[in-house]
């Protein structure tokens, strides 16, 4: 197998099973010469034994495959949101990894018939919690790469925010760290203006909590420099709080 095939088959777990293994192994088959069944079989048997486990190849063919959705949304693709993928991914894996990557991602985009419920499900039932809120993080960015969030990308949001088990709290906090408003910064602690000052404090415990970058360390140091950013968004809202407060 050539470079592209074993990037692609390593660090992949549960990503070859379902539909998402579905997706790939037509992708694969179609788009380079030479794979056929018997790779891709191969590629599954490769990742038997750690299927249970989310990796971090696991995490990037995620966020490919739901960048896709998000792009499409609105009817047409804008090169702004392709540049953003592919910025994100050599800022994340570096040059190399992200070539193969947008390689992969250049067939996903074009396909037609992948379907974002049976995607998104086999996502929610095999990754955490901590690593699926990055995720959601990661495509409001993907929205707003055009300056302009269309009512369909943004409908779109919704309904994989559902699909992936986000509970409302949880998509309206990371919604407010994109949509800044006099109220952003008590969306994004997940609590009313009118809260006190101990359930600010309070608050802001939980989500350090939540969203901590070691809760994604598993998947390798890549994914802690997106979590980081995440992470700054809620500590920039508690200082702001704290000075209305004068606390």
């Amino acid at each position: 197998m050539g470079r592209f095939t074993k990037w692609l088959g390593a660090g992949l777990g549960w990503s070859f099973g379902g539909p998402i293994g579905a997706v790939l192994g037509y992708l694969i088959a179609n788009a380079i010469e030479g794979f056929g069944k018997k790779d891709f079989q191969e590629f599954q048997r490769q990742a038997q034994g750690h299927s249970d486990n989310t990796h971090s190849g696991d995490f990037e063919v995620s966020l490919l495959l739901l960048s896709s959705f998000v792009i499409k949304a609105d009817g047409k693709i804008d090169q702004r949101e392709l540049d953003f993928v592919r910025s994100y991914f050599v800022k994340m894996y570096g040059k190399d990894r992200a070539n193969h990557a947008f390689r992969l991602f250049k067939g996903i985009i074009k396909s037609e018939t992948i379907s974002p419920r049976q995607i998104c499900l086999q996502i929610q039932h095999q990754m955490q919690h901590a690593a699926r809120l990055q995720l959601m993080h990661y495509l409001f960015a993907l929205a707003k790469a055009d300056e302009v969030v269309a009512p369909e990308e943004l409908d779109m949001l919704h309904k994989i925010a559902g699909y992936l088990n986000i509970n409302p709290r949880d998509f309206e906090s990371i919604k407010a760290m994109f949509y800044r408003d006099s109220q952003s910064a008590y969306k994004i602690l997940e609590i009313e203006k009118t809260a006190t000052d101990q359930e600010v404090k309070a608050a802001y415990r939980k989500m350090v909590k939540k969203h901590h970058p070691d809760k994604l360390r598993h998947l390798g140091e890549e994914h802690l420099k997106g979590a980081q950013d995440k992470f700054l968004k809620i500590q920039e809202a508690y200082e702001q709080v704290k000075k209305e407060r004068s606390l």
